[in-house]
Protein backbone atom coordinates (compact mmCIF):
# COMPACT_ATOMS: atom_id res chain seq x y z
CA UNK A 1 0.00 0.00 0.00
CA UNK A 2 2.81 2.40 0.93
CA UNK A 3 4.60 1.77 -2.37
CA UNK A 4 1.43 2.55 -4.31
CA UNK A 5 0.93 5.84 -2.46
CA UNK A 6 4.57 6.82 -2.95
CA UNK A 7 4.29 6.22 -6.71
CA UNK A 8 1.11 8.32 -6.77
CA UNK A 9 2.82 11.21 -4.96
CA UNK A 10 5.85 10.97 -7.26
CA UNK A 11 3.67 11.08 -10.35
CA UNK A 12 4.55 7.53 -11.40
CA UNK A 13 0.92 6.43 -11.16
CA UNK A 14 -2.32 8.09 -12.17
CA UNK A 15 -5.07 8.46 -9.58
CA UNK A 16 -7.21 5.94 -11.49
CA UNK A 17 -4.46 3.29 -11.62
CA UNK A 18 -3.57 3.87 -7.96
CA UNK A 19 -7.22 3.29 -7.02
CA UNK A 20 -7.24 0.02 -8.98
CA UNK A 21 -4.07 -1.22 -7.31
CA UNK A 22 -5.35 -0.32 -3.84
CA UNK A 23 -8.53 -2.28 -4.49
CA UNK A 24 -6.50 -5.28 -5.61
CA UNK A 25 -4.42 -5.14 -2.42
CA UNK A 26 -7.25 -4.98 0.14
CA UNK A 27 -6.82 -8.48 1.50
CA UNK A 28 -7.56 -9.47 5.09
CA UNK A 29 -6.02 -12.68 6.45
CA UNK A 30 -7.98 -14.82 8.89
CA UNK A 31 -5.53 -16.93 10.90
CA UNK A 32 -3.87 -19.41 8.53
CA UNK A 33 -6.90 -20.63 6.58
CA UNK A 34 -8.48 -17.70 4.71
CA UNK A 35 -7.66 -14.50 2.85
CA UNK A 36 -10.65 -12.20 2.38
CA UNK A 37 -11.01 -9.87 -0.60
CA UNK A 38 -12.39 -6.69 0.99
CA UNK A 39 -12.84 -4.84 -2.30
CA UNK A 40 -14.59 -7.47 -4.41
CA UNK A 41 -17.95 -5.70 -4.44
CA UNK A 42 -16.54 -2.31 -5.42
CA UNK A 43 -14.46 -3.98 -8.13
CA UNK A 44 -16.93 -6.50 -9.56
CA UNK A 45 -20.40 -5.32 -8.49
CA UNK A 46 -21.34 -8.38 -6.45
CA UNK A 47 -20.67 -9.12 -2.77
CA UNK A 48 -17.90 -11.29 -1.38
CA UNK A 49 -19.10 -14.91 -1.45
CA UNK A 50 -17.98 -17.78 0.75
CA UNK A 51 -18.37 -21.36 -0.48
CA UNK A 52 -19.46 -23.30 2.62
CA UNK A 53 -18.67 -26.95 1.73
CA UNK A 54 -15.27 -28.17 2.88
CA UNK A 55 -14.92 -25.59 5.65
CA UNK A 56 -15.22 -26.47 9.33
CA UNK A 57 -17.98 -24.67 11.22
CA UNK A 58 -15.41 -22.79 13.31
CA UNK A 59 -13.59 -21.64 10.17
CA UNK A 60 -16.83 -20.57 8.54
CA UNK A 61 -17.87 -18.48 11.56
CA UNK A 62 -14.44 -16.82 11.76
CA UNK A 63 -14.52 -15.95 8.07
CA UNK A 64 -18.04 -14.50 8.36
CA UNK A 65 -17.19 -12.35 11.39
CA UNK A 66 -14.02 -11.07 9.73
CA UNK A 67 -15.77 -10.34 6.44
CA UNK A 68 -18.11 -7.74 7.82
CA UNK A 69 -15.75 -4.87 7.00
CA UNK A 70 -17.41 -5.35 3.60
CA UNK A 71 -20.91 -4.71 5.01
CA UNK A 72 -22.29 -7.25 2.52
CA UNK A 73 -21.60 -10.97 2.37
CA UNK A 74 -23.05 -14.17 0.95
CA UNK A 75 -22.39 -17.75 2.04
CA UNK A 76 -23.30 -20.21 -0.72
CA UNK A 77 -24.21 -23.90 -0.53
CA UNK A 78 -24.97 -23.64 3.16
CA UNK A 79 -27.41 -26.38 4.13
CA UNK A 80 -30.19 -25.40 6.53
CA UNK A 81 -29.07 -27.86 9.22
CA UNK A 82 -25.61 -26.33 9.17
CA UNK A 83 -26.98 -22.79 9.29
CA UNK A 84 -28.88 -23.67 12.46
CA UNK A 85 -25.60 -24.87 14.01
CA UNK A 86 -23.75 -21.60 13.42
CA UNK A 87 -26.70 -19.24 13.83
CA UNK A 88 -26.00 -18.38 17.48
CA UNK A 89 -22.35 -17.64 16.71
CA UNK A 90 -23.21 -14.97 14.14
CA UNK A 91 -26.29 -13.47 15.84
CA UNK A 92 -24.18 -10.71 17.53
CA UNK A 93 -23.96 -9.13 14.08
CA UNK A 94 -27.59 -8.03 14.55
CA UNK A 95 -26.50 -5.66 17.31
CA UNK A 96 -23.85 -4.23 14.97
CA UNK A 97 -26.48 -3.10 12.46
CA UNK A 98 -26.53 -6.12 10.16
CA UNK A 99 -29.45 -8.08 8.74
CA UNK A 100 -29.07 -11.86 8.64
CA UNK A 101 -31.20 -13.61 6.02
CA UNK A 102 -31.11 -17.32 5.25
CA UNK A 103 -32.71 -18.64 2.04
CA UNK A 104 -33.23 -22.40 2.46
CA UNK A 105 -34.20 -23.23 -1.11
CA UNK A 106 -31.22 -21.43 -2.62
CA UNK A 107 -29.02 -22.52 0.31
CA UNK A 108 -27.61 -19.01 0.67
CA UNK A 109 -26.95 -16.95 3.77
CA UNK A 110 -26.97 -13.19 3.18
CA UNK A 111 -25.59 -10.73 5.72
CA UNK A 112 -25.77 -7.03 4.97
CA UNK A 113 -25.88 -3.62 6.60
CA UNK A 114 -29.36 -2.33 7.40
CA UNK A 115 -28.41 0.98 5.81
CA UNK A 116 -27.02 -0.45 2.58
CA UNK A 117 -28.61 0.66 -0.68
CA UNK A 118 -27.79 -0.77 -4.09
CA UNK A 119 -27.59 1.08 -7.40
CA UNK A 120 -29.72 -0.45 -10.18
CA UNK A 121 -27.73 -3.20 -11.92
CA UNK A 122 -29.97 -4.16 -14.80
CA UNK A 123 -32.74 -6.66 -15.34
CA UNK A 124 -32.34 -10.43 -15.59
CA UNK A 125 -34.78 -13.21 -16.42
CA UNK A 126 -34.47 -16.69 -14.89
CA UNK A 127 -36.29 -19.70 -16.32
CA UNK A 128 -36.32 -23.33 -15.18
CA UNK A 129 -37.35 -26.42 -17.06
CA UNK A 130 -38.79 -28.14 -13.99
CA UNK A 131 -39.70 -27.60 -10.37
CA UNK A 132 -36.75 -29.79 -9.41
CA UNK A 133 -34.40 -27.20 -10.92
CA UNK A 134 -35.66 -24.35 -8.73
CA UNK A 135 -33.00 -24.64 -6.01
CA UNK A 136 -30.25 -23.86 -8.55
CA UNK A 137 -32.35 -21.05 -10.02
CA UNK A 138 -32.94 -19.58 -6.57
CA UNK A 139 -29.21 -19.48 -5.97
CA UNK A 140 -28.89 -17.41 -9.15
CA UNK A 141 -31.86 -15.20 -8.27
CA UNK A 142 -30.59 -14.32 -4.80
CA UNK A 143 -27.08 -13.53 -6.05
CA UNK A 144 -28.45 -11.30 -8.82
CA UNK A 145 -30.87 -9.59 -6.43
CA UNK A 146 -28.15 -8.89 -3.87
CA UNK A 147 -26.08 -7.30 -6.62
CA UNK A 148 -28.92 -4.87 -7.34
CA UNK A 149 -30.58 -6.56 -10.32
CA UNK A 150 -34.29 -6.68 -10.93
CA UNK A 151 -35.09 -10.36 -11.48
CA UNK A 152 -38.07 -11.88 -13.29
CA UNK A 153 -38.64 -15.62 -12.87
CA UNK A 154 -40.63 -18.34 -14.64
CA UNK A 155 -40.34 -21.80 -13.10
CA UNK A 156 -41.44 -25.20 -14.45
CA UNK A 157 -41.88 -24.22 -18.12
CA UNK A 158 -39.73 -26.88 -19.82
CA UNK A 159 -40.03 -28.86 -23.03
CA UNK A 160 -42.32 -31.49 -21.48
CA UNK A 161 -45.05 -28.85 -21.90
CA UNK A 162 -43.43 -26.24 -24.08
CA UNK A 163 -46.64 -24.18 -24.39
CA UNK A 164 -46.11 -23.12 -20.75
CA UNK A 165 -42.99 -21.22 -21.75
CA UNK A 166 -44.35 -18.79 -24.34
CA UNK A 167 -46.36 -16.28 -22.24
CA UNK A 168 -43.59 -16.02 -19.64
CA UNK A 169 -40.87 -15.57 -22.25
CA UNK A 170 -42.96 -12.93 -24.03
CA UNK A 171 -43.39 -11.02 -20.78
CA UNK A 172 -39.64 -11.07 -20.09
CA UNK A 173 -38.86 -9.77 -23.57
CA UNK A 174 -41.49 -7.04 -23.19
CA UNK A 175 -39.95 -6.12 -19.82
CA UNK A 176 -36.58 -5.65 -21.59
CA UNK A 177 -34.49 -8.12 -19.63
CA UNK A 178 -30.86 -7.84 -20.74
CA UNK A 179 -30.01 -11.54 -20.35
CA UNK A 180 -31.75 -14.84 -19.59
CA UNK A 181 -30.54 -17.59 -17.29
CA UNK A 182 -32.09 -20.92 -18.31
CA UNK A 183 -31.78 -23.81 -15.84
CA UNK A 184 -32.49 -27.39 -16.94
CA UNK A 185 -31.71 -30.97 -16.01
CA UNK A 186 -32.74 -34.19 -17.80
CA UNK A 187 -31.73 -33.73 -21.47
CA UNK A 188 -31.02 -30.00 -21.02
CA UNK A 189 -32.91 -28.87 -24.11
CA UNK A 190 -34.58 -25.72 -22.80
CA UNK A 191 -31.68 -23.24 -23.25
CA UNK A 192 -31.49 -24.14 -26.96
CA UNK A 193 -35.22 -23.58 -27.37
CA UNK A 194 -35.09 -20.21 -25.62
CA UNK A 195 -31.94 -19.04 -27.43
CA UNK A 196 -33.60 -19.78 -30.77
CA UNK A 197 -36.47 -17.42 -29.92
CA UNK A 198 -34.79 -14.33 -28.45
CA UNK A 199 -32.20 -11.76 -29.50
CA UNK A 200 -30.53 -11.38 -26.08
CA UNK A 201 -27.76 -13.45 -24.43
CA UNK A 202 -28.70 -16.78 -22.83
CA UNK A 203 -26.80 -18.56 -20.07
CA UNK A 204 -27.46 -22.28 -19.81
CA UNK A 205 -27.20 -23.92 -16.39
CA UNK A 206 -27.24 -27.73 -16.45
CA UNK A 207 -28.50 -29.37 -13.27
CA UNK A 208 -27.85 -32.80 -11.80
CA UNK A 209 -31.56 -33.65 -11.97
CA UNK A 210 -32.48 -36.80 -13.90
CA UNK A 211 -32.41 -40.58 -14.08
CA UNK A 212 -29.29 -42.75 -14.44
CA UNK A 213 -28.23 -41.84 -17.97
CA UNK A 214 -28.31 -38.16 -17.04
CA UNK A 215 -24.96 -38.89 -15.35
CA UNK A 216 -25.59 -36.34 -12.59
CA UNK A 217 -25.93 -33.49 -15.04
CA UNK A 218 -23.34 -34.34 -17.68
CA UNK A 219 -25.99 -35.20 -20.29
CA UNK A 220 -27.57 -31.77 -19.84
CA UNK A 221 -24.14 -30.13 -19.91
CA UNK A 222 -23.16 -31.85 -23.16
CA UNK A 223 -26.50 -30.96 -24.72
CA UNK A 224 -26.07 -27.26 -23.90
CA UNK A 225 -22.48 -27.23 -25.14
CA UNK A 226 -23.62 -28.89 -28.38
CA UNK A 227 -26.58 -26.52 -28.81
CA UNK A 228 -27.81 -25.86 -32.34
CA UNK A 229 -28.74 -22.32 -31.31
CA UNK A 230 -25.54 -20.25 -31.49
CA UNK A 231 -24.21 -18.00 -28.78
CA UNK A 232 -25.27 -19.79 -25.61
CA UNK A 233 -22.89 -19.40 -22.66
CA UNK A 234 -22.82 -22.49 -20.42
CA UNK A 235 -21.69 -22.69 -16.80
CA UNK A 236 -20.85 -25.69 -14.65
CA UNK A 237 -23.40 -28.22 -13.40
CA UNK A 238 -25.66 -26.75 -10.68
CA UNK A 239 -23.70 -23.48 -10.77
CA UNK A 240 -26.44 -20.90 -10.25
CA UNK A 241 -23.93 -18.60 -8.59
CA UNK A 242 -21.64 -18.53 -11.63
CA UNK A 243 -24.57 -17.94 -13.97
CA UNK A 244 -25.72 -14.94 -11.92
CA UNK A 245 -22.26 -13.38 -11.82
CA UNK A 246 -21.89 -13.73 -15.59
CA UNK A 247 -25.38 -12.35 -16.17
CA UNK A 248 -24.61 -9.42 -13.90
CA UNK A 249 -21.51 -8.56 -15.95
CA UNK A 250 -23.57 -8.57 -19.16
CA UNK A 251 -26.38 -6.52 -17.63
CA UNK A 252 -23.94 -3.94 -16.30
CA UNK A 253 -22.31 -3.60 -19.70
CA UNK A 254 -25.73 -3.02 -21.24
CA UNK A 255 -26.44 -0.21 -18.78
CA UNK A 256 -23.16 1.51 -19.62
CA UNK A 257 -23.97 1.81 -23.33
Amino acid sequence: MRQILEKLVNGELSLKNAEKLIKLNQIKEVEDFAKIDLSRESRTGFPEAIFAPGKQDKELVEIILNCMDNHHLMVTRLEEERFEKIKKEIEPLNSRGFIIEYHPRGRILVIKSKEETKSPAGKIGIITAGTSDISVAEEARIVAHEAGCEVLVAYDVGVAGIHRLFPHLRKMVEENVQILIVVAGMEGALPSVVAGMVDIPVVGVPTSIGYGVSQEGFTALYSMLQSCAPGIAVVNIDNGFGAAVFALAVANQSLQK
